[in-house]
């Protein structure tokens, strides 16, 4: 069964699901994209044993959330629609894979991030750059320090800095390294792998993982989505910080 949904194909074949930002160069995160992806969860979560996330084109698996939806008519829309992937996500028992190659960035990082397993090619490219536009990742600042510990997380989270596939391996954001070409055959062995153990055992061992971490999840994001809505985007700075990224300059920070 395939279909099309605008920015977002879809998927399902032999309770295997694939989803696949189509939105080239870069495979930005747009309120329409989110949708769609909200969309196509719904189909595939209730149908699935597996579920693969994947970036079409050469570029990118995806470099994060656009822009002009953090402009302030826009941002609480589209922080509703993009924390309902991972409120999602966090609620399933499918075991959730990410095929990243290219840039992985800002929201297009936490998404591979929150994946139970991130098969990365070897000039893949990782980075949650909001900072440099005077902003935050929500679900990084909750998802990272668990993962890579708080030391590194706070070093990628406060200076914004992108690192290679090698190093995200070292802290444990990659499960593994595969070839530049080698990614479909990568993620392919590793489904039938999964596929050799008892589907019924494998969802509910991934629920029962989740489950100490899914209502703490949410309590998290709901509080950092607050402050980032009614602290962070009153700032002079986060607003400057969008509008200098929308005009090509150099932002000029104010300080409050």
């Amino acid at each position: 069964m395939t279909a099309s949904r605008d920015t977002v194909r879809f998927r399902l074949e032999h309770r295997t699901a694939w989803i696949t930002l189509d939105r080239p160069p870069l495979n930005i995160l747009d309120i329409p994209t989110m949708q769609s992806i909200d969309a196509a969860l719904d189909r595939a979560l209730p149908s699935c044993d597996l579920l693969v996330f994947q970036g079409a084109g050469a570029k990118a698996f995806s470099a994060g959330v656009d822009v002009a939806d953090h402009m302030p008519e826009r941002v609480a829309g589209m922080l509703a629609g993009f924390h309902r992937i991972f409120r999602r996500l966090a609620k399933a028992d499918c075991l959730v894979i990410a095929g990243v190659h290219g840039y992985c960035l800002g929201g297009g990082m936490e998404l591979a991030t929150f994946c139970d397993f991130v098969l990365a090619t070897e000039s893949a490219q990782f980075g949650q750059p909001e900072i440099k536009l005077g902003c935050f990742p929500p679900v990084a600042m909750i998802m990272l320090p668990h993962l890579i510990g708080m030391r590194a997380a706070a070093h990628l989270i406060l200076t914004g800095c992108q690192i290679g596939a090698t190093e995200a391996h070292r802290l444990g954001i990659v499960t593994s390294i595969v070839p530049d070409h080698g990614l479909s055959l990568a993620v392919d062995k590793l489904l039938d792998d999964l596929r050799a153990l008892s589907p019924a055992v494998l969802r509910l061992t991934r629920k029962t993982l989740w489950r100490p971490h899914a209502a703490e999840f949410a309590a998290q994001l709901d509080e950092v989505e607050q402050v980032y809505l009614t602290e962070l985007m009153q700032t002079q700075d986060a607003q400057e910080g969008i509008r200098a990224f929308l005009e090509k300059r150099t932002p000029i920070w104010k300080g409050r």
